[in-house]
């Protein structure tokens, strides 16, 4: 059964769902209306706190139980993602060659934006040949923010060493 349980956050309302003890989906929403509460399982719960540690700078990477639906090729992509180390970056042309198909920028380029686990799944360390930013589901802004978030503590990490 799918449970969906929806957080404010600095960012707006999240919403993650959960399907037979692994996260789908987690997205941002617009229609805030509509959107409090929902049903939390211990899942959910675990995954609410994961992502607010993560908003608040204190944790790096998650450790949730994944299931995102998707083409074997997407799955690859997003598994690449989640290899993008916290506070830094890679080009889609990276992420074609992490995955072994160097000619499938525009590929990765679609893969990202079907990517439903978005944060989870950092599609928002990707960035352009010239590095600049483009596409985000969630918006350029929130991708710009997210960046921010983490070379500002990762910087920090590192001065405290």
């Amino acid at each position: 059964m799918k449970y969906t349980y929806f957080i404010e956050t600095e960012l707006g309302t999240i919403g993650i769902s959960e399907t037979d003890g692994s996260i789908t989906e987690l997205f941002l929403t617009k229609n805030r209306q509509k959107t409090t509460g929902g049903s939390q399982t211990p899942m959910l719960k675990e995954a609410e706190k994961q992502i607010t540690e993560y908003l608040s700078g204190q944790r790096r990477e998650f450790d949730l139980p994944l299931a995102a639906e998707g083409t074997a090729f997407q799955k690859s992509v997003w598994a690449a993602l989640r290899k993008i180390p916290y506070g830094e970056t890679r080009s889609y042309k990276q992420i074609a060659e992490m995955i072994g198909n160097p000619n499938a920028s525009r590929a990765v380029g679609m893969a990202n934006n079907k990517n439903p686990l978005l944060i989870v799944t950092p599609c928002h360390r990707v960035i352009g040949a010239d590095g600049k930013l483009v596409g985000y589901a969630a918006g350029l802004a929130i991708k710009e923010r997210l960046l921010k978030l983490e070379r500002a503590n990762k910087e920090e990490k590192t001065d405290a060493r």
